[in-house]
């Protein structure tokens, strides 16, 4: 078991932490995947915060971090999503446009602390990309008729 310390204490504290960008946009492709990976990462190191598992998917972000307990996990995601917001905003100016005073990510944050199951939880966070497009083509729907072309009447 990994046990990290402080000055006097033993710790092992995870946690499982998923946020959204505003409006739950697809926005995390390519470059400004690679981009915001680079800037959680950075600012996860400055705070003395260690990422176990991370997965960027388009409309969201999978953290598996051991934050120190001299940290709150709220102003820990706060800090994070703060700053990460004026960085991706330097960095991509042209956002600015779909999102407005430079608000990037969604208020809120899910939060979980992870105790014997950080194996399952880490395995899932690795499968996520995959199970989102599972789940994307399982819920496909249809709002034109492929074979009439007419539009399907969505309230039967």
């Amino acid at each position: 078991m990994d046990i990290n310390s402080l000055a006097h204490t033993k710790w092992n504290c995870k946690y499982h932490i998923v946020f959204a960008p505003k409006y739950r946009r697809k926005v995390a492709y390519g470059k400004m995947k690679q981009d915001i990976a680079n800037i959680l990462s950075m600012l996860c190191k400055r705070k003395g915060v260690e990422i176990v598992e991370a997965e960027i998917c388009p409309d969201h972000v999978h953290m598996l971090v051991k934050i120190p307990p001299s940290l709150s996990v709220s102003s820990f995601v706060g800090h994070l999503k703060g700053k990460s917001t004026l960085m991706i905003f330097e960095r991509h100016a042209n956002l600015k446009y779909k999102y407005g005073n430079r608000h990037f990510w969604c208020r809120g944050y899910y939060v979980d602390t992870v105790g014997k199951n950080a194996k399952k939880i880490q395995e899932y966070i690795q499968n996520q990309l995959q199970n989102d497009l599972e789940y994307d083509q399982m819920t496909l729907k249809e709002y034109i008729d492929p074979f009439t072309g007419e539009p399907v009447n969505l309230n039967k």
